[in-house]
């Protein structure tokens, strides 16, 4: 979230209210609905946040893309963020499979 915010700084003004915006929002949504997650009372309601987190995650690797393709972002730091991006989606990858784990592991056998 720090570094897309750090790069984000560096985009034209008049994208402000565009993809800055929009990239500075899905980088928050991705922490914010982690630690919402962990708040809730059951192990659904807690996938489902990392489930929207992760989605979020996705919109901040489109919005590099874009950014990049605009001429916003020089290649090396499109990399880096996305690079960044990857290593976040395998940790949050793992962390859904944990609490998947915990929620089969409270299902009565039928």
């Amino acid at each position: 979230m720090v570094d897309v915010y750090t790069v984000t700084d560096r985009f034209p003004k008049t994208e402000l209210q565009g993809l800055t915006a929009q990239l500075r929002r899905a980088s928050c949504v991705v922490v914010s609905k982690i630690a919402e997650g962990q708040g809730r009372l059951t192990y659904g309601e807690w996938r489902q946040q990392l489930s929207e987190a992760r989605g979020s995650l996705h919109e901040v690797r489109a919005q590099v893309i874009a950014a990049h393709k605009l001429q916003f972002l020089e290649l090396s730091v499109a990399d880096y963020l996305q690079k960044r991006a990857r290593l976040v989606a395998v940790e949050l990858h793992g962390l859904i499979e944990c609490v998947r784990r915990r929620i089969a592991d409270r299902r009565p056998d039928p």
